[in-house]
């Protein structure tokens, strides 16, 4: 494992590697996976990394027993995490779904391939942004990142913990292949300079009494305690009261999926993150994420060179989907070419956004093959 280096200093790293080390420098101790590619390299290198700093590694039999060994570790007080793809993440679902609703802090990174079903296994594809949204049943938020560098994937790990143990919610990393086993360097932060978010801990003098899911207004955060700690509570996939039991009020019921999505729609703002490019006099907006956004942003420095008004956007935060952005654009705004490795998931959300005051177009690709620039280019500036 490496060690943080001193400020300036930069390694060669894999993403996949950089996914692990942030995890570990966010204080993960608990994974439990299965081996999937893309991205095996973060469970090889925990295997033997993880013990090292007093953690627990487990390759449990399947994917279904991975979400749920994460959950339990979560429950008792431990940073968990588990990693996949397209396949594993499918069959994780059901179990996202109740840390959601129990509101269990874990973090479940997705290195996307190709698919459907076994699809390309060593292949690129961005095929799962709407499944992280919508994969399990019911009506629940969620929060996704997407790096599109090895230095974004280490950042975004460590804010996927911070954001996880704040809120109280599953977070997914959203990787793909093509960053997952990219090279770059990197430039590791020291050791100090490494934020940490803190799960509270509830401070009720009677363990008792203590009601878990309690909160003064719907924008709170409940404190949970963790297992063990003295404080008896009912976790339960049922919609339940305060106290974590089963109910069937309705007013209940409304209340805890009002509260669910109003914890994250009210921090949307300081949730969401973009990266942008040369917008504020751009005609054209070239919009993408992940590995995706490395060859927009080649085609706005290229075209910029040859006098074009072309801008870019990396969406580093695909949930809660940073629609306030695309409303916020600077009027000259004429057309927004959405660029993704599938075919077609985020556009629906940017025409959401927009509202049809600004032109929107497509550059899709499902070949399992990194859209280059070139393509991009010539969907841009066909006559």
């Amino acid at each position: 494992m490496l060690q943080p280096h001193a400020k300036g200093s930069v390694t060669l790293m894999q993403g996949n590697r950089a996914c692990a080390e942030a995890a570990l420098a966010a204080n993960m101790r608990f994974f439990a996976g299965y081996p999937i590619t893309p991205s095996s390299e973060i469970a090889d290198f925990l295997s033997t990394a993880l013990p090292e700093k007093g953690g627990i590694f487990i390759q449990m039999e399947d994917e279904i027993a991975s979400m749920a060994a994460v959950i339990g570790a979560s429950l008792a007080g431990a940073k968990a995490m588990t990693a996949t793809s397209g396949p594993g993440f499918t069959l994780m679902q059901e179990l996202i779904g109740y840390a959601a609703l129990c509101e269990i802090p874990c973090v479940i990174v997705n290195v996307q391939r190709g698919g459907p079903s076994t699809g390309l296994p060593t292949s690129p594809a961005q095929g799962d942004v709407m499944q992280c949204k919508w994969g399990s049943h019911g009506d629940y938020p969620i929060i996704v990142l997407a790096p599109s560098s090895v230095s974004e994937t280490f950042d975004l790990t460590i804010r996927a913990f911070n954001l996880s143990e704040a809120l109280r919610t599953p977070v997914i990393l959203l990787s793909d292949e093509i960053v997952g086993h990219l090279y770059e360097r990197i430039m590791l932060p020291q050791r100090d300079d490494i934020r940490l978010a803190a799960r509270r801990a509830p401070s009720e003098p009677m363990p008792g009494s203590y009601r878990p899911y309690a909160v003064r207004n719907p924008r709170e955060v409940p404190i949970i305690p963790d297992l063990g700690t003295g404080f008896h509570f009912h976790a339960t996939g049922l919609i339940h009261d305060e106290e974590g039991f089963p109910t069937r009020d309705p007013q209940q019921a409304a209340a805890l999926i009002t509260r669910l999505h109003e914890k994250i729609n009210c921090r949307k703002r300081e949730i969401c993150q973009v990266e942008k490019r040369r917008v504020d006099d751009a005609a054209v907006l070239l919009c993408s994420f992940g590995a995706t956004a490395r060859s927009c942003f080649q085609v706005v420095k290229d075209a910029r060179e040859q006098g074009e008004k072309i801008g870019g956007i990396n969406i580093k935060t695909l949930w809660p989907f940073p629609d306030f952005v695309f409303r916020e654009l600077p009027p000259g705004v004429e057309t927004i070419v959405v660029c993704e490795m599938n075919q077609g998931q985020i556009i629906g959300e940017v025409e959401r956004a927009v509202c049809g005051r600004i032109k929107v177009k497509a550059v899709n690709d499902s070949s399992g093959t990194m859209m280059a620039p070139g393509e991009i280019s010539s969907a841009v500036f066909k006559s």
